[in-house]
């Protein structure tokens, strides 16, 4: 018996992958090309006009990761990181601690500046730490899809020094949320495919500024990790004469060139403003069947939002009836919030109306 046939629609309310578009469906079933052939180095090209745009940047090293976000976040770190490179990683949550494991297998020299999960960074304190102390990278999450935090990266690259590589996770903020790569001094940024961009997991933004670059190119030795050499890579993705290093996957490449244009159809600034009303629509609702939120107003993600859940109430329990008797799925908690609190996102094509007040009205039978 076909599995697939098992599968039925469903609304992704979760911490990712969110909900995949009818125009992304359509292009994920385009017929499949070499990637080499003219027709696909084309579409590639118009993929990273259009990741500039999503990143406010003029970069030129813009392009997608075969692979999840963990292998667009790994790429960073393996073409940035050097053996005994000091480096200082911002955590407020379990994003920030697998940047530390990857660090840690890069054989870097690490400090680590924590917060409590569920609060964001303060600026003043990573002011405070970087001042005495050159590191060679700087690393933090923009949006901690773990807690439901947004961190205010443009306020923390004011204090980080020009020597530094600044680099950042913007997993679940591309596409959600303000994100200015240029302004802000972002020297190394990834994201994935399947959160704000509607799409299936598998092709994942990253952008290098020239100084990324510079501190790539001047690195002794091979890059640790083969597959990710953006060295390599870069001659597949750029020049006129392409040189072969791994068979892209091309019908996500489909996937993403069309969520992007679809970005780019709605607009923008109109994307954003879409994330901030669904995310205000959720939180009235939330309210009106007394449920709360986790995180302070001021740095709470509009893409992901964690919600308390109340005593006495079964966390898995309700999201089994979510999924099996409503089709909705969202997610649990991570860490010393397991159990507590419910993972609500409002990401991409997930980011609608009509999907909130579904949600809501389910939880209000369920509670």
């Amino acid at each position: 018996m076909n599995k697939l046939n098992d599968l039925t629609q469903t609304l992704l309310m979760g911490p990712g992958p969110s909900s995949v578009s009818p125009n992304v469906y359509k292009a994920l079933s385009s017929p499949t090309i070499g990637h080499l052939d003219p027709r696909f180095i084309n579409i590639m090209d118009n993929i990273k006009f259009l990741l500039k745009k999503v990143f406010n940047t003029n970069n030129d090293f813009c392009m997608p990761v075969s692979g999840t976000g963990s292998a667009a976040m790994e790429s960073c770190f393996v073409n940035l990181v050097s053996k005994n490179d000091k480096i200082l990683i911002i955590q407020n949550g379990y994003f920030g601690l697998r940047m530390e494991n990857m660090c840690q297998r890069l054989e870097a020299n690490i400090d680590l500046l924590k917060f409590d999960w569920g609060k964001e960074v303060d600026v003043n304190i990573v002011e405070e730490k970087v001042k005495n102390t050159h590191y060679d990278v700087v690393a933090v999450v923009h949006a901690e899809t773990s807690t439901g935090v947004k961190n205010d990266i443009e306020s923390i690259s004011k204090v980080i020094k020009d020597d530094s590589i600044f680099l950042v996770d913007a997993v679940t903020s591309l596409g959600t949320i303000d994100l200015n790569v240029d302004e802000w001094r972002i020297d190394a940024i990834y994201s994935c495919s399947q959160k704000g961009l509607s799409c299936p997991p598998g092709a994942s933004p990253i952008s290098f500024s020239k100084r990324a670059i510079k501190k790539m190119k001047d690195r002794e030795g091979l890059i640790p990790n083969w597959y990710l050499d953006m060295k390599e890579i870069i001659k597949y993705w750029d020049g006129n004469q392409r040189v072969y290093h791994h068979t892209a996957p091309i019908n996500m490449m489909y996937a993403l060139y069309q969520a992007l244009l679809d970005v780019e159809k709605e607009g923008l600034k109109n994307v954003l403003n879409r994330h901030k009303s669904v995310h205000n629509q959720l939180i009235q609702g939330l309210e009106k069947i007394n449920l709360n939120m986790l995180v302070d107003k001021n740095s709470r993600l509009l893409s992901l939002n964690a919600v308390k859940i109340p005593k006495g109430v079964n966390d898995l329990e309700i999201r089994n009836k979510l999924l099996y008797d409503y089709d909705i799925e969202i997610g649990g908690g991570l860490g010393p919030f397991a159990g507590k609190v419910w993972r609500i996102g409002l990401m991409g094509h997930s980011a609608r109306e009509e999907n909130v007040k579904k949600l809501l009205k389910a939880l209000n039978h369920l509670l």
